[in-house]
């Protein structure tokens, strides 16, 4: 170790000469933490510690948890005159040579810097950025970006080969960069990892070893990803479900969805199972093989199975998951009629929509004219039209799966739930067939028929299979997981670790850059789990893209402009929202939760930041927007909307908004997917089939026939509904080290009282959002989130006490990082 002090010498007016002291291991601690003691010899006006250097000459990398300086004498119970918390991995000197160095708790400003350690703030900058050049090793500690162009392997498998995202054609937002070569036959697509090698990630960006049930997590994705190569592969790979009932049995009545315990229970159990298990498995027939899957991986019952068997069949139940289910961020107000769409007729065909003002009218028996509906904000709707329309050919050339373009409308009735009424699919013309499109409504009154009722069933699971997709490429892996990442490499690239910004925003992006690897390693590439289960197939992430381009805006991540935005909420002159639906779970939750991390973002920025122009001339923070903006997000650096941080709500708004998405907004979309998503009904993830009524005579007479088994071969087939079960119980999942918003307090803000006490001022707010959650949960007045049956809407309520002693998953609280 070596001091490094925070004031120039007086004599000579340079820095003084760091003081050594070697390191020698003193006792071993619990859970492999081991402590180790160095004396120093200080000269007495060598002033306040200002950096400590650390260099490793042990064989093996090591975590560094505090470093702790005393005075002269004194034990380790005494006060320290300096405290470095540095939660680091510092790596043998035979790999990482160069020295490294940490920093006080005491937060500076880049004009506020002690002297003596002005040039070691800015090297430790540099020295993460790197040079841009040469293949990143595993003990490397650099940020940098590049496009997502190692989806694919093309060197050995060219039917891997997929677009790259991010440029002109496929905008999208930056990753980390890996500097592996690139392929000889297929220049832009970066070579992939040897088997057994993870994909590079800055190595402070890495789970810790304590972290457990991550390494579980690893493992068990890896094997699930040999498993979907087998299969497709196997007999079984388009087999679809017998009966229902089929279904049901896929789950285990003592086994339900709770919270995970430390040891990383059936994970670990599954991933030491499952290889040589799979195998003997897929040579099963029928129900052998149902039980096979059963006896592998014991599902437990998803909650809205557990609590209503036959929630998934209802349209109640269909409309009120729009609200408070796992995608609650698609539904938009209908804000003037006839609904058109923005693409080209002469392309995709006629834009005008089937779902008239005649239809609506009738649907609503009558009780207003459909222009009333629309001025008393009545009609609501699902449109993922214009987005999927485009892909809709190119996915029906794929085997085993369909696409359509899809408008659900709802109308919100007076007991403020929503009914669906109108649900509009559409197929674009092509070179050989027309346009085709049809309305379905719900069969009731005097129309009220059997053929009616499987019809407009069939018509809701393309719409929830679009709605799945959805959520999963955007609402859940784009708009969280890809759109954080471009933050922490430029947060890390240009805020010194001793920033206040730094500091409030390094609980937020803990272990996302290591989860997003993986994800593109297992779950986003070709022929992952998700292009294996998921309608768009390998078009996937090119629906991805184009959701970023047309959709995404950094300006409209906050929830309240979100909601503005959709039409579900107007700013009232006192400055307040006014919900267009009263009874919104996720907007009444979150918008408590995003006043009070809001709250908490003005405080600590109010301390640091005296006057705007501190803000504006404060080269670090304005450096890392300017790197968001101009290379994180750089096919969007042009847009009039990014925000300036030249005051102090600008610069609160945005530390807000990604808070707010790095936390709530995923727990919000991420922790409830198999709760709602594990029973394959309710949410399958993949339409096999067209509507009878598109395929004509023949697809009539089969579903005339058998209804039911049109509805079971439209569902995922039993190998994609075992995967995509798995999957998402990994993915709702929370780790038994995860830390939860207002609970967890960096060492940075509890050294300084005033920010100590806005902390403090958080969690009480967090408490009582809690209290208040659990009344609304219990009120028969709020009917989206309260009845006999229903699933009531934990997803964003906060910790107020043992996570694990939550009753459901969902209910454990709200991560502060985006760490599954």
């Amino acid at each position: 170790l070596e001091l490094v002090s925070s004031e120039l010498d007086p004599k000579t007016g340079q820095e003084w000469d760091v003081v050594s002291g070697k390191v020698q291991h003193s006792r071993s601690l619990e859970e492999d933490w081991h402590m180790y003691d160095a004396s120093f010899m200080v000269p007495a006006s060598f002033g306040p510690i200002g950096a400590v250097q650390v260099k490793n000459y042990h064989y093996t990398e090591m975590l560094l948890g505090d470093i702790k300086v005393f005075p002269a004498g004194e034990n380790s119970g005494s006060s320290a005159v300096a405290l470095f918390h540095c939660n680091s991995w510092i790596n043998p000197s035979q790999y990482s040579p160069e020295k490294r160095s940490f920093f006080p708790l005491e937060s500076y400003l880049p004009s506020q810097t002690p002297k003596g350690v002005e040039r070691l703030r800015e090297s430790e900058l540099v020295a993460l950025r790197g040079t841009g050049y040469g293949e990143r090793k595993a003990y490397d500690r650099i940020y940098d970006y590049d496009v997502y162009n190692d989806l694919g392997d093309p060197c050995k498998d060219k039917s891997t080969n997929r677009p790259v995202l991010g440029g002109k054609e496929h905008p999208y937002p930056r990753r980390c960069r890996t500097g592996r070569p690139h392929c000889r036959k297929y220049p832009l697509s970066e070579t992939i990892p040897p088997k057994g090698v993870s994909i590079y990630v800055p190595e402070d960006e890495n789970f810790t070893e304590r972290k457990e049930l991550a390494f579980n997590t690893k493992l068990f994705m890896s094997l699930l990803h040999g498993i979907c190569r087998i299969m497709k592969r196997s007999k079984h790979s388009s087999q679809s479900f017998p009966t229902l009932e089929a279904i049901n049995a896929m789950y285990d009545d003592e086994f339900r969805n709770q919270p995970l315990q430390p040891d990383g229970g059936k994970f670990k159990f599954i991933a030491e199972f499952l290889e040589k298990e799979a195998l003997l498995l897929f040579e099963k027939e029928g129900a052998e093989f149902l039980e096979g899957i059963r006896r592998v991986f014991e599902f437990e019952t998803p909650e809205i199975h557990d609590r209503d068997k036959y929630a998934w069949f209802r349209d109640e139940e269909f409309a009120r998951e729009t609200l408070a289910g796992v995608n609650p961020l698609s539904i938009q107000l209908v804000r003037e009629l006839p609904l058109v769409s923005k693409l080209d007729e002469k392309i995709y065909g006629p834009a005008d929509s089937l779902i008239t003002k005649e239809v609506i009218e009738e649907q609503i028996n009558g009780v207003m004219t459909a222009e009333e509906a629309v001025a008393k904000k009545k009609l609501f709707m699902l449109d993922y039209h214009d987005l999927y329309l485009p892909f809709v050919n190119k996915v029906r050339q794929l085997e085993g799966t369909t696409l359509y373009g899809s408008r659900a409308l709802f109308f919100l009735a007076g007991d403020g739930t929503l009914r669906p009424i109108a649900i509009e699919l559409t197929r674009p013309k092509s070179a050989s067939k027309p346009q085709w499109r049809e309305v379905f409504t719900p069969a009731s009154g005097h129309k009220a028929s059997i053929t009616g009722s499987w019809q407009w069933q069939l018509a809701k699971a393309h719409v929830v299979c679009l709605d799945t997709g959805y959520h999963q490429l955007v609402s859940h892996w784009l708009r969280t997981h890809c759109c954080v990442e471009p933050y922490i490499i430029a947060a890390n690239r240009q805020l010194s670790q001793m920033h206040p910004i730094y500091r409030l925003l390094a609980p937020s992006f803990r272990f996302t850059m290591e989860i997003n690897a993986q994800a593109r390693k297992l779950l986003i590439n070709a022929d992952g789990i998700i292009e294996s289960t998921f309608s768009p197939g390998k078009y996937s992430m090119e629906i991805s893209s184009a959701a970023y381009a047309e959709q995404w805006q950094f300006d409209k991540e906050a929830l309240p402009e979100d909601l503005i935005r959709r039409g579900m909420a107007v700013r009232g002159e006192d400055g307040k929202l006014e919900l267009a639906i009263e009874d919104y779970p996720y907007a009444n939750d979150g918008l408590l939760v995003w006043d009070a991390i809001k709250q908490w973002a003005s405080d600590y920025v109010a301390h640091y930041y005296a006057c705007a122009a501190d803000i504006v001339d404060d080269v670090e923070l304005q450096a890392w927007w300017k790197e968001v903006r101009t290379k994180g997000h750089a096919d969007k650096k042009d847009e009039p909307w990014w925000p300036h941080l030249d005051c102090h709500e600008s610069l609160v708004q945005t530390l807000s908004t990604i808070m707010w998405v790095a936390s709530a907004h995923h727990a919000a979309v991420n922790f409830s997917q198999y709760p709602y998503g594990g029973y394959v009904p309710n949410r399958p993830s993949i339409a096999r089939i067209n509507m009878p009524s598109e395929i004509g005579p023949d697809g009539m007479r089969a579903y005339m026939e058998a209804p039911d088994k049109v509805l079971l071969d439209t569902f995922p087939s039993q190998y994609q509904s075992a995967l995509v079960m798995a999957i998402l119980d990994v993915l709702s999942s929370h780790s038994s080290g995860e830390e939860y918003l207002g609970t967890y307090q960096e060492p940075a803000w509890q050294q300084n009282g005033k920010i100590n006490n806005a902390f403090e001022d958080f969690r009480e707010r967090m408490l009582r959002i809690a209290v208040q959650v659990n009344k609304w949960n219990r009120d028969p007045e709020r009917k989206n989130r309260c009845g006999p049956g229903m699933v009531p809407y934990v997803q964003l309520r906060p910790s107020d006490g043992d996570p694990m002693a939550a009753k459901t998953v969902m209910g454990m609280g709200v991560p502060t990082s985006i760490s599954i």
